[in-house]
């Protein structure tokens, strides 16, 4: 048949097609959110069964056929997702099922989970194993797809498997270059137009940026997630327990291991901000060292099953020491491009007056990019946050 774009009225009879539904009739109604795909969810008329389909355009969703955008970035989606089902299948969505056909995913319904910008923005905290777990899922998918976890062989396939050019270029570009140029992707508040060009015209700030974005292109450690912040995060509570579920891997390929962290440190920073500034801030501060703690933990745990026992324990050390300072500086340029590059964050929009804690915010990305070298621990960032505040 090819591929075809569902619409609403599609989905029943499509979810019977691949053999994911009976004949009673679901409720179907589109709930897309991101700015990439398109998003459904089905549900059984008593309440008591559900299914999401996800579906890549052929394009952005959110700028439509102007912005045209491979509908394969679904494939690297439904691979990641696979990895990942192996060593942390807790930490997932349950996938039922994947139509490279059409690039769509049949998925778990999480309609009773919140997306975790969402839960920070309206006030509540993280909770106590939220960046933990977020931690332990990067360790987990980092270690199994590395040179530590995965025989030579292994590897080099899933290298040859997991390129992805097209979206690996929109990171290159969207968060390692463009906020510090001209560009016309490029928006900010008014009031803060004064540190965007001082950012363009800051050589050092540059070259670090430079220096990060060749490591991201250049360093395939192991598989990422490639997009891994708090709107790609869902948590709730099911049978009495708290859930975290990361999704949307479809930026996933395999690169510096740092990269996963720094976009998840970022967006935890961010949020501080924001709780900073309406004064409500709870656990917001600790959650980067609870994600540092959690990954190095695991990753430690890890350790002694890897295939090639060649790398010792000193060269682990040094490996997390190197693996800490690039995160950090992924993290500033995520905070960077969140405020003067494209797709701004919420957390600081819909602040009443969001140009204090987006200043403080800029400023902070800036020390994390360029400072990344002399910050050797959560308390070293604490002591920047506090020095700016």
């Amino acid at each position: 048949m090819g591929y075809r774009i569902l619409e609403t009225e599609d989905v029943a009879d499509y979810l019977r097609e691949r053999g994911h539904w009976g004949t009673d009739e679901p409720e179907v109604r589109e709930v897309s959110d991101g700015n990439m795909n398109r998003v459904f969810l089905a549900t059984s008329a008593d309440g008591t069964r559900g299914l999401a389909v996800k579906q890549a355009l052929p394009w952005v969703r959110v700028a439509g056929p102007s912005w045209p955008m491979s509908p394969e970035r679904a494939d690297a989606e439904a691979r990641a997702y696979e990895q990942v089902a192996k060593v942390a299948p807790d930490k997932i969505p349950a996938i039922h099922g994947y139509d490279a056909e059409n690039y769509a995913l049949v998925m778990e319904d999480m309609s009773d989970l919140e997306v975790l910008r969402t839960v920070l923005n309206e006030g509540a905290s993280y909770g106590p194993d939220t960046s933990a777990r977020i931690g332990e899922f990067v360790a987990q998918l980092s270690f199994a797809t590395s040179d530590f976890g995965m025989s030579s062989a292994d590897r080099k396939a899933l290298i040859a498997t997991s390129v992805s050019p097209e979206l690996c270029k929109i990171t290159e570009d969207v968060v390692l270059s463009e906020p510090y140029i001209e560009h016309e992707h490029n928006h900010w508040h008014p009031e803060l137009a004064d540190l965007a060009a001082e950012f363009r015209a800051d050589a050092r700030l540059r070259t670090e940026v430079a220096d990060l974005r060749h490591v991201f292109m250049t360093s395939g450690q192991a598989l990422l997630h490639g997009d891994l912040h708090t709107g790609s995060v869902m948590v709730g509570v099911r049978e009495g327990a708290p859930v975290v579920r990361v999704f949307d891997p479809e930026f996933s390929f395999v690169g510096p291991i740092g990269f996963d962290l720094g976009l998840y440190w970022a967006n935890t920073l961010v949020s501080q901000a924001r709780a900073d500034a309406l004064g409500t801030a709870t656990d917001h501060g600790d959650q980067l060292r609870l994600s540092w703690e959690a990954f190095e933990s695991e990753f430690r745990r890890l350790w002694p099953t890897r295939v090639d026992t060649f790398f010792d324990d000193a060269y682990l050390d040094r490996f997390l020491a190197r693996l800490w300072t690039e995160s950090l500086g992924f993290a500033g340029t995520e905070i960077i491009r969140r405020i003067i590059g494209f797709a701004h964050l919420t957390d600081l929009t819909t602040l009443p007056d969001p140009v204090p804690a987006s200043r403080r915010a800029l400023l902070l990305g800036r020390e994390l990019v360029i400072r990344r070298a002399e910050l050797t621990g959560p308390g070293d960032v604490r002591a920047v946050i506090e020095a700016l505040a």
